[in-house]
């Protein structure tokens, strides 16, 4: 038995100089040092009370200040609580922050236990730290509601921007820095203050029959006077008739302008789907760009280009100004261009076209298969998987998926004269097109997800920014020669390709078509 238990302890001594010993992976908090206060007391925290929040990130603040109180001043409480209550002018709820509980406890301050103001310390940190990071990221991630968005996930360092806002002698200057800073966000904001300052909505919808041209007589213009007025691109008069008039006319342009219509007074389907949103259906729209702008890269860059995909408008902005605006055709709704931010890598002038695998399935076969001379009147080379070029008599049905399909510079090219290429995983990219007479339509969701750019060679020329190498002569000598040819774009361009549907200008509304569908359902997660 003796050496049974002798032989049991040799082991055991040798398993445990053998054992590895673990380190310590968490990293060691510095403790901040305070300047000394000159209100209230500060209290020791029981750290088992971190447990109730499941917070990493409240636990490490507060290990930060040697597990102690930090809201000593009622001043820095009272910025707090009014932040938090104001949460809706960012598009926020107050009630996700536990407003109510927070402002019932603080007028019972003075006669807190111990105990009591180390809960109330705590809940009022918790939902600071929650509320930072909803203004600063938004309270939703982009990444999990939507495969074709790619954006670069913001990662807020939570309490570093609350050490740097408690030390800083403008508290609530420090809070408001992290919130988007971009002029669209800003007119946002101004444009949920202006919905509020609507009455409520009590106005019937609006049946639509047939267009109501100028000096129609027609019922249903009584009710859209009247919904004009609510809006305020009519003024008041004594009474309202069902006679389509001169002032009426001018207030429908004003409408439509405001909403991205055609401004012809003519009172329309799209006119009239536009006129029967409610204020609470606006205002829910509003709320939901807030939130999708809060997702957006707040940092820009020197020179970007910025596509707004529901206004199909593109702006190169260079140091703040806006210096060149193109009209844009953006992705069906059945083929939507995907919401991204990328860098302009390089033009292509005189591009071939290598016909994606949706457009292949969808457009190329159906129409070859009616039409056997179908890719020859689109100049559309067939190549097989060796690379070898399979003629029409040959190309196979059974086989057609298989294929590579491309087709050559020149005017019947569906990428036009050039285009402009960004790394992105969708195969999109800006270019020229053989249908430029759809720039004159007002409704431009009509491509397979690429942008087209209207006078897409003056925004390549000013992109190239080589008035020697690439003047527009020199650029028309390359046309000419239909030989492709690529040129690096050497100022660093950013490209964001966002959607927003809502802002304000000069204290109107504005509006454009949710051509996606994405703001009614985005406000329901959101709340």
């Amino acid at each position: 038995m003796y050496r049974l238990l002798f032989s049991f302890l040799i082991l055991s001594l040798i398993s445990c100089k053998n054992e590895v010993p673990k380190t310590n992976l968490l990293p060691k908090i510095k403790i901040i040092k305070r300047a000394p206060i000159t209100e209230g007391k500060i209290l020791k925290i029981d750290t088992t009370l971190y447990a109730d929040f499941e917070s990493p990130v409240l636990t490490t603040f507060y290990k930060s200040y040697a597990n102690e109180t930090v809201w000593q001043s009622s001043k820095t409480r009272k910025i707090i609580l009014t932040e938090l209550t104001l949460a809706t002018q960012e598009g926020l709820n107050p009630e996700d922050y536990q407003v109510k509980k927070l402002t019932q406890i603080e007028k019972k301050f003075s006669l807190l236990s111990d105990k009591e103001m180390v809960s109330y310390d705590l809940l009022l940190t918790y939902n600071l730290q929650k509320y930072i990071k909803h203004i600063s990221q938004g309270k939703l991630n982009p990444k999990t509601l939507y495969e074709d968005w790619e954006l670069s996930p913001r990662q807020t360092d939570v309490n570093k921007i609350l050490f740097n806002t408690y030390k800083s002698t403008d508290f609530a200057a420090s809070i408001d820095s992290c919130k988007p800073q971009h002029i669209v966000y800003k007119r946002l904001k101004k444009a949920l203050e202006l919905i509020n300052s609507y009455p409520e909505d009590t106005l019937r919808k609006i049946a639509f029959e047939a267009k109501i041209i100028p000096n129609d007589t027609n019922a249903a213009l009584l009710k859209i006077k009247q919904r004009l007025l609510y809006w305020k691109d009519l003024k008041a008069r004594d009474s309202l008739t069902n006679i389509y008039d001169a002032k009426t006319v001018v207030a429908v342009k004003k409408f439509q302008t405001r909403h991205g219509l055609a401004a012809d007074g003519i009172i329309g389907k799209g006119t009239v789907a536009a006129l029967n949103f409610s204020k609470k259906q606006r205002k829910q729209q509003i709320i939901a760009n807030l939130e999708r702008w809060k997702w957006f890269q707040h940092n820009l860059g020197k020179q970007y280009i910025i596509v707004n995909i529901p206004d199909y408008t593109l702006h190169v902005v260079n140091e703040n100004d806006t210096v060149r605006t193109h009209k844009v055709i953006v992705g069906s709704a059945k083929r939507k261009t995907p919401i991204l931010t990328s860098k302009l890598s390089y033009a292509v002038f005189n591009p071939t076209w290598t016909v994606p695998p949706t457009i292949i399935k969808e457009d190329v076969i159906p129409a070859t298969i009616k039409n056997k001379n179908y890719l020859a009147e689109k100049n559309i080379t067939v190549y097989d998987g060796n690379g070898n070029v399979v003629e029409a008599a040959d190309w196979k049905v059974s086989r057609a998926k298989g294929y590579r399909y491309v087709q050559s510079p020149g005017t019947y090219n569906s990428l036009g004269m050039v285009k402009i290429i960004f790394p992105n995983r969708f195969s999109v990219y800006l270019h020229d097109t053989n249908h430029r007479d759809y720039f004159d339509k007002t409704f431009r969701s009509l491509s397979s997800g690429c942008v087209r750019v209207e006078n897409p060679l003056d925004l390549t020329a000013y992109l190239l920014n080589d008035t020697i190498q690439y003047s527009k002569d020199k650029i028309a000598e390359i046309l000419k020669s239909e030989k492709t040819q690529s040129v690096k774009i050497n100022t660093p361009t950013y490209l964001y390709l966002w959607y927003w549907t809502a802002w304000s200008d000069n204290d109107k509304l504005i509006f454009r078509d949710d051509i996606y569908q994405l703001d009614e359902d985005l406000y329901k997660k959101l709340r």
